[in-house]
Protein backbone atom coordinates (compact mmCIF):
# COMPACT_ATOMS: atom_id res chain seq x y z
CA UNK A 1 0.00 0.00 0.00
CA UNK A 2 1.42 3.37 -1.03
CA UNK A 3 2.29 5.68 1.88
CA UNK A 4 1.72 9.42 1.39
CA UNK A 5 3.25 12.13 3.55
CA UNK A 6 0.82 14.98 4.17
CA UNK A 7 1.98 18.27 5.70
CA UNK A 8 0.44 21.66 6.35
CA UNK A 9 1.71 24.77 4.58
CA UNK A 10 3.66 26.08 7.58
CA UNK A 11 6.39 23.48 6.99
CA UNK A 12 9.52 24.90 5.39
CA UNK A 13 11.60 22.39 3.45
CA UNK A 14 13.57 22.21 0.24
CA UNK A 15 11.53 22.07 -3.00
CA UNK A 16 12.72 18.57 -3.95
CA UNK A 17 11.24 17.21 -0.71
CA UNK A 18 8.13 19.37 -0.68
CA UNK A 19 7.13 18.10 -4.12
CA UNK A 20 7.07 14.57 -2.67
CA UNK A 21 4.45 15.58 -0.10
CA UNK A 22 0.81 16.64 -0.20
CA UNK A 23 0.33 20.12 1.28
CA UNK A 24 -2.82 21.29 3.08
CA UNK A 25 -2.72 25.11 3.27
CA UNK A 26 -3.54 27.38 6.18
CA UNK A 27 -4.72 30.95 5.65
CA UNK A 28 -2.93 34.17 6.56
CA UNK A 29 -4.94 37.30 7.35
CA UNK A 30 -3.51 40.81 7.06
CA UNK A 31 -6.16 43.10 8.54
CA UNK A 32 -9.17 42.34 6.29
CA UNK A 33 -7.25 40.57 3.51
CA UNK A 34 -7.12 36.77 3.60
CA UNK A 35 -4.60 34.71 1.65
CA UNK A 36 -4.11 30.99 1.10
CA UNK A 37 -0.64 30.31 2.50
CA UNK A 38 1.95 29.36 -0.16
CA UNK A 39 -0.76 29.40 -2.84
CA UNK A 40 -1.59 33.08 -3.36
CA UNK A 41 0.85 34.34 -0.71
CA UNK A 42 4.49 33.44 -1.21
CA UNK A 43 7.02 33.81 1.61
CA UNK A 44 8.52 36.83 -0.18
CA UNK A 45 5.09 38.49 -0.46
CA UNK A 46 4.48 37.73 3.21
CA UNK A 47 7.59 39.65 4.33
CA UNK A 48 6.82 42.58 2.05
CA UNK A 49 3.39 42.86 3.67
CA UNK A 50 4.77 42.25 7.18
CA UNK A 51 7.12 45.24 6.93
CA UNK A 52 4.39 47.47 5.50
CA UNK A 53 1.65 46.49 7.95
CA UNK A 54 1.02 48.21 11.29
CA UNK A 55 -0.81 45.12 12.58
CA UNK A 56 0.64 41.64 12.91
CA UNK A 57 -1.01 39.08 10.62
CA UNK A 58 -3.05 36.16 11.92
CA UNK A 59 -3.18 32.60 10.67
CA UNK A 60 -6.37 30.61 10.26
CA UNK A 61 -6.06 26.86 10.79
CA UNK A 62 -6.80 24.32 8.09
CA UNK A 63 -10.33 22.95 8.54
CA UNK A 64 -11.40 19.30 8.85
CA UNK A 65 -12.93 19.54 5.38
CA UNK A 66 -9.58 20.68 3.95
CA UNK A 67 -8.02 17.46 5.22
CA UNK A 68 -11.06 15.29 4.43
CA UNK A 69 -10.81 16.07 0.71
CA UNK A 70 -7.21 14.88 0.71
CA UNK A 71 -7.91 11.77 2.81
CA UNK A 72 -10.93 10.78 0.72
CA UNK A 73 -8.92 10.83 -2.52
CA UNK A 74 -6.17 8.73 -0.96
CA UNK A 75 -8.62 6.21 0.48
CA UNK A 76 -10.35 5.82 -2.88
CA UNK A 77 -6.96 5.09 -4.43
CA UNK A 78 -6.29 2.43 -1.77
CA UNK A 79 -3.46 4.45 -0.25
CA UNK A 80 -2.40 5.28 3.32
CA UNK A 81 -0.93 8.48 4.79
CA UNK A 82 1.10 9.91 7.63
CA UNK A 83 -0.04 13.44 8.39
CA UNK A 84 2.32 15.93 10.03
CA UNK A 85 1.00 19.19 11.46
CA UNK A 86 2.56 22.13 13.23
CA UNK A 87 2.41 22.07 17.01
CA UNK A 88 -1.06 21.87 18.53
CA UNK A 89 -0.01 24.65 20.93
CA UNK A 90 0.32 27.03 17.97
CA UNK A 91 -2.73 26.06 15.90
CA UNK A 92 -5.88 23.95 15.84
CA UNK A 93 -4.71 22.37 12.58
CA UNK A 94 -3.71 19.15 14.36
CA UNK A 95 -7.22 18.82 15.80
CA UNK A 96 -8.74 19.42 12.36
CA UNK A 97 -6.60 16.64 10.89
CA UNK A 98 -7.60 14.26 13.71
CA UNK A 99 -11.30 14.98 13.15
CA UNK A 100 -10.98 14.34 9.43
CA UNK A 101 -8.98 11.14 9.96
CA UNK A 102 -11.63 9.52 12.19
CA UNK A 103 -13.28 7.64 9.31
CA UNK A 104 -10.05 6.56 7.65
CA UNK A 105 -8.23 3.62 9.29
CA UNK A 106 -5.06 4.02 7.24
CA UNK A 107 -4.50 7.70 8.06
CA UNK A 108 -2.13 8.47 10.95
CA UNK A 109 -1.81 12.02 12.36
CA UNK A 110 1.32 13.23 14.18
CA UNK A 111 1.48 16.43 16.23
CA UNK A 112 5.08 17.45 15.50
CA UNK A 113 5.30 19.83 18.49
CA UNK A 114 7.32 22.11 16.21
CA UNK A 115 6.86 24.31 13.13
CA UNK A 116 8.57 25.83 10.10
CA UNK A 117 12.02 24.30 9.47
CA UNK A 118 11.57 21.97 12.46
CA UNK A 119 8.56 20.47 10.74
CA UNK A 120 10.54 20.47 7.52
CA UNK A 121 13.28 18.18 8.79
CA UNK A 122 10.72 15.85 10.36
CA UNK A 123 8.88 15.66 7.02
CA UNK A 124 12.18 14.90 5.29
CA UNK A 125 12.79 12.14 7.83
CA UNK A 126 9.32 10.76 7.09
CA UNK A 127 10.19 10.59 3.38
CA UNK A 128 13.35 8.66 4.25
CA UNK A 129 11.27 6.12 6.16
CA UNK A 130 8.88 5.78 3.20
CA UNK A 131 11.89 5.11 0.97
CA UNK A 132 12.97 2.36 3.39
CA UNK A 133 9.66 0.61 2.73
CA UNK A 134 8.04 1.06 6.16
CA UNK A 135 4.25 1.13 6.41
CA UNK A 136 2.28 4.18 7.59
CA UNK A 137 1.64 2.90 11.11
CA UNK A 138 5.32 2.16 11.69
CA UNK A 139 6.41 5.51 10.26
CA UNK A 140 3.98 7.39 12.51
CA UNK A 141 5.25 5.46 15.52
CA UNK A 142 8.89 6.23 14.65
CA UNK A 143 8.15 9.92 14.15
CA UNK A 144 6.38 10.14 17.52
CA UNK A 145 9.66 9.02 19.08
CA UNK A 146 12.06 10.97 16.90
CA UNK A 147 10.19 14.29 17.11
CA UNK A 148 11.46 14.58 20.70
CA UNK A 149 14.95 15.11 19.25
CA UNK A 150 14.01 17.97 16.90
CA UNK A 151 15.46 21.34 17.96
CA UNK A 152 15.06 24.83 16.52
CA UNK A 153 17.34 27.64 17.69
CA UNK A 154 17.24 31.12 16.18
CA UNK A 155 19.11 34.42 16.40
CA UNK A 156 16.77 37.40 16.10
CA UNK A 157 17.91 40.65 14.47
CA UNK A 158 15.21 42.89 15.95
CA UNK A 159 13.05 42.79 19.08
CA UNK A 160 10.31 44.86 17.44
CA UNK A 161 8.11 41.95 16.37
CA UNK A 162 8.39 40.16 19.71
CA UNK A 163 7.23 43.42 21.29
CA UNK A 164 4.35 43.84 18.84
CA UNK A 165 3.29 40.24 19.47
CA UNK A 166 3.17 40.84 23.23
CA UNK A 167 6.10 38.52 23.99
CA UNK A 168 8.39 41.35 25.13
CA UNK A 169 7.75 44.63 26.94
CA UNK A 170 8.11 47.92 25.07
CA UNK A 171 10.83 49.10 27.47
CA UNK A 172 12.83 45.90 26.99
CA UNK A 173 12.52 46.17 23.21
CA UNK A 174 13.71 49.80 23.19
CA UNK A 175 16.63 49.01 25.50
CA UNK A 176 17.56 46.00 23.39
CA UNK A 177 17.55 48.09 20.25
CA UNK A 178 19.80 50.76 21.79
CA UNK A 179 22.24 48.15 23.08
CA UNK A 180 22.21 46.14 19.84
CA UNK A 181 20.95 43.11 21.76
CA UNK A 182 20.46 39.92 19.71
CA UNK A 183 18.39 37.31 21.56
CA UNK A 184 18.74 33.61 20.84
CA UNK A 185 15.41 31.82 20.89
CA UNK A 186 14.21 28.23 20.80
CA UNK A 187 10.93 26.62 19.87
CA UNK A 188 10.19 24.05 22.55
CA UNK A 189 6.89 22.18 22.71
CA UNK A 190 5.34 24.90 20.61
CA UNK A 191 6.50 27.75 22.85
CA UNK A 192 9.05 30.41 21.87
CA UNK A 193 11.64 30.72 24.66
CA UNK A 194 14.53 33.20 25.07
CA UNK A 195 17.71 31.19 25.70
CA UNK A 196 20.18 34.06 25.95
CA UNK A 197 21.14 37.52 24.69
CA UNK A 198 24.25 38.88 23.01
CA UNK A 199 25.53 42.23 21.77
CA UNK A 200 26.11 42.29 18.04
CA UNK A 201 25.66 39.61 15.41
CA UNK A 202 29.08 37.96 15.80
CA UNK A 203 28.59 37.42 19.54
CA UNK A 204 25.06 36.33 18.77
CA UNK A 205 26.29 33.78 16.24
CA UNK A 206 28.68 32.39 18.85
CA UNK A 207 25.85 32.15 21.36
CA UNK A 208 23.71 30.37 18.77
CA UNK A 209 26.44 27.75 18.33
CA UNK A 210 26.76 27.36 22.11
CA UNK A 211 23.02 26.81 22.49
CA UNK A 212 23.08 24.16 19.76
CA UNK A 213 25.83 22.35 21.63
CA UNK A 214 23.96 22.68 24.94
CA UNK A 215 20.88 21.14 23.31
CA UNK A 216 22.88 17.96 22.75
CA UNK A 217 24.80 18.69 19.57
CA UNK A 218 23.85 17.94 15.98
CA UNK A 219 23.25 14.39 14.75
CA UNK A 220 24.62 14.72 11.23
CA UNK A 221 23.10 11.39 10.14
CA UNK A 222 19.64 12.99 10.21
CA UNK A 223 18.21 15.89 8.18
CA UNK A 224 19.45 19.43 8.91
CA UNK A 225 17.97 22.70 7.66
CA UNK A 226 19.07 26.31 8.07
CA UNK A 227 16.61 29.13 7.53
CA UNK A 228 16.27 32.90 7.41
CA UNK A 229 13.40 35.38 7.67
CA UNK A 230 12.93 38.36 5.37
CA UNK A 231 13.96 38.97 1.79
CA UNK A 232 17.74 38.52 2.16
CA UNK A 233 19.84 35.62 3.39
CA UNK A 234 22.90 37.83 4.07
CA UNK A 235 22.77 37.32 7.85
CA UNK A 236 22.42 33.58 7.42
CA UNK A 237 25.46 33.51 5.15
CA UNK A 238 27.43 35.43 7.82
CA UNK A 239 26.32 32.95 10.48
CA UNK A 240 27.47 30.05 8.30
CA UNK A 241 30.92 31.66 7.98
CA UNK A 242 31.16 32.43 11.71
CA UNK A 243 30.11 28.90 12.65
CA UNK A 244 32.06 27.02 9.97
CA UNK A 245 33.87 24.68 12.45
CA UNK A 246 30.49 23.37 13.60
CA UNK A 247 29.73 22.02 10.14
CA UNK A 248 33.03 20.31 9.36
CA UNK A 249 31.45 16.90 9.97
CA UNK A 250 28.70 17.66 7.44
CA UNK A 251 29.87 16.44 4.04
CA UNK A 252 27.18 17.94 1.81
CA UNK A 253 26.37 21.56 1.08
CA UNK A 254 24.32 23.01 3.94
CA UNK A 255 20.63 23.22 2.94
CA UNK A 256 18.98 26.63 3.44
CA UNK A 257 15.48 28.02 2.95
CA UNK A 258 13.34 31.07 3.64
CA UNK A 259 11.10 30.66 6.71
CA UNK A 260 7.37 31.25 6.42
CA UNK A 261 4.61 33.05 8.26
CA UNK A 262 4.27 31.22 11.60
CA UNK A 263 7.78 31.95 12.87
CA UNK A 264 8.24 35.03 10.67
CA UNK A 265 5.31 36.82 12.32
CA UNK A 266 6.91 36.56 15.76
CA UNK A 267 10.56 37.29 14.95
CA UNK A 268 10.29 39.55 11.90
CA UNK A 269 12.88 39.81 9.12
CA UNK A 270 16.59 39.33 9.74
CA UNK A 271 16.45 36.20 11.89
CA UNK A 272 18.55 33.09 11.25
CA UNK A 273 17.58 29.67 12.51
CA UNK A 274 18.83 26.09 12.55
CA UNK A 275 16.69 22.96 12.79
CA UNK A 276 18.39 19.68 13.65
CA UNK A 277 18.01 16.35 15.39
CA UNK A 278 20.03 16.40 18.59
CA UNK A 279 22.36 13.58 19.53
CA UNK A 280 20.94 10.93 21.84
Amino acid sequence: MKVNIVIDSTFDLLPQYKEQTTVVPLRVIFDQEEYVDTVDLTHEMFYEKLVESDVLPRTSQASPSDFERVFSAMAQAGESAVVLTLSSTLSGTYQSACIAATEYPNIYVVDTKTAAIGGGILAQRALQLVAEGLDAATIAQRLEQEKQRVCIVALVDTLEYLKRGGRLSKAAAIAGGLLNIKPVLSLRLGEITVLGKARGSKQGNNLLVCEMEKAGGVDFTYPILLGYTGLSDALLQKYMIDSAPLWQAYKDRLPTTIIGSVIGTHVGPGAVAVAFFKNV
